[in-house]
């Protein structure tokens, strides 16, 4: 008799073995050291003078080895994430990946027409109306930048917009310090208070320096301010291999690296414990055409890269996924957004976005969103593992069975169908059942899928005094700010 043991392993790879990671580490120590970083930040100049650091020039900092190596002992290697109910939903840790969509594209790819055009505030509440209705996509961006709202506040109608509908986790980004602490006050007012947001954050804040190696006044206020708050906080640089940053893969990780611990150092010695997420994406310039692509199989390998080094470190790791380089919601989309899932998921990248993206991130389509929720559910079935149990073996039911018979009536069919993943858009009729019922394509089938979701999908509202006090603060920041 067999005993009734257990294992599951998730399917997963590496790119980098623990000698590459080393080197890399080493490399970015080396970076951080020698070469230093322009901080315009006094507050974040004095942390770092007072912790150590090496301040010259009036911004110039060289951070000494033993600094980083304290922050990354000091920072926790567990993020959670709460929705708006207060249910803990999102676990940043070890292998496990959760998806949302991207923020701030100027244009959306209109499903009604067909049309690109630019986004306004509805098409923020109607995207978020629809992650909210999608299973597989775990966490809010704003997907586009309000046109049609005033423009030094749009980051709190984008926020509100969100906010109002969908009960999933955001993750916002900011202007500058003022519209962060706009942003959380709104976030606060959702939830009940800042105590019990600090207890269960809902929110994200992404923030990112200017590669190469420069971090920004406006960038590193957001991350102290989070910090100061105990609120998570994301540090992702962004970088063009080939033109902000080296062509080589190897010297764009270990910049890359180099910045995202400086935000995490800074994050550290303002507040120890603050829940960092660490960040960066290495996208390729195309030198035929200078644009930065999403859908080159390079910043796949690089988001993977950078997923080892989170792991090698013991932090969660933010990344991208479900985008393309193409105008519309078609093959190479699908070719290009499917391939990056699958390898983000692989890679254990944590927190994932830009699902949705078109044209390099400058436009996003709700068509898309919906496709790759599929798409989403399908990776996460090839990444659950298999398990092996008794129950899962079942060789009793194989012995009861027997050559030559038939194991639809068993009850363990019964109690384990369900398992197999059934599509909800992918077609597996045969041909005369899809002539019958319409001859529909992909396309016609997502268009329509967005369309229900829109006119029939609400999340449960917050209370009419949490909505006050959250479109008082919006309204507040356009009287004070303007256009």
């Amino acid at each position: 008799m067999r005993s009734n043991y257990y294992a599951q392993l998730s399917p997963h790879f590496s790119v980098l073995s623990a000698h590459q990671m080393a080197e890399i580490h080493s490399a970015s120590l080396e970076i951080l050291w020698r070469t230093g970083s322009r901080i315009y930040c006094q507050e974040a100049l004095e942390l770092l003078k007072r912790a150590g650091a090496d301040v010259s020039d009036g911004t110039l900092v060289r951070i000494p080895p033993h600094l980083v190596e304290w922050a990354l002992r000091a920072a926790p290697s567990r993020v959670v994430l709460a929705n708006r109910n207060g249910e803990r939903v999102i676990f940043l840790e070890d292998h496990k990946t959760y998806y949302g969509t991207g923020s701030d594209c100027p244009n959306i790819l209109d499903h009604t027409t067909g049309e690109r055009r630019l986004f306004l505030k509805k098409d923020i509440e109607q995207g978020a109306r629809l992650c909210d209705a999608l299973m597989n996509i775990d966490f809010v961006m704003s997907m586009g930048l309000a046109s049609d709202v005033p423009v030094r506040t749009s980051d709190r109608h984008q926020f509100e917009a969100m906010l109002l509908n969908t009960v999933k986790p955001i993750v916002f980004t900011a202007h500058d310090l003022d519209g962060t602490r706009d942003i959380v006050d709104m976030a606060a007012a959702a939830v009940g208070s800042l105590e019990e947001l600090r207890r269960n954050p809902t929110v994200v804040l992404y923030a990112e320096p200017t590669t190469p190696l420069v971090h920004t006044r406006e960038s590193v206020e957001k991350l102290l301010f989070m910090a100061e708050n105990n609120l998570p906080v994301l540090y992702a640089p962004g970088m063009l291999r080939g033109g902000t940053a080296p062509v080589t893969l190897a010297a764009c990780l270990a910049l890359a690296n180099a910045e995202s611990l400086t935000g995490l150092l800074m994050a550290q010695l303002k507040r120890e414990g603050t829940p960092v997420v660490l960040g960066g994406g290495a996208l390729v310039m195309d030198m035929r055409t200078m644009v930065s692509s999403y859908g080159a199989p390079e910043l796949q390998l690089a988001g993977a890269a950078l997923a080892d080094m989170a792991h090698y470190y013991g932090l969660p790791r933010f990344s991208s996924a479900g985008a393309s380089d193409s105008k519309a919601a078609d093959q190479q989309a699908m070719i290009e957004g499917t391939m990056s899932v699958l390898i983000q998921a692989l890679s254990g990248a944590n927190l994932v976005h830009d699902v949705g993206f078109l044209e390099s991130g400058l436009t996003g389509s709700f068509e898309m969103v919906v496709a790759f929720d599929e798409v989403i559910a399908m990776v996460k079935q090839i990444v659950k593992g298999v398990e092996i149990s008794n129950e899962g073996l079942a060789l009793e039911v194989i012995h009861k069975v027997g050559p030559g018979g038939s194991f639809i009536a068993e009850a363990h069919t019964a109690r384990h169908f369900r398992e197999i993943w059934f599509p909800r858009l992918l077609d597996r009729q045969n041909y005369d059942a899809w002539v019958m019922t319409g001859r529909q394509t992909m396309s016609d089938r997502l268009r329509q899928r967005v369309e229900e979701i829109l006119a029939t999908h609400s999340p449960p509202p917050l209370s009419p005094l949490a909505q006050a006090r959250i479109r008082s603060i919006v309204q507040s920041a356009d009287a004070r700010l303007g256009r």
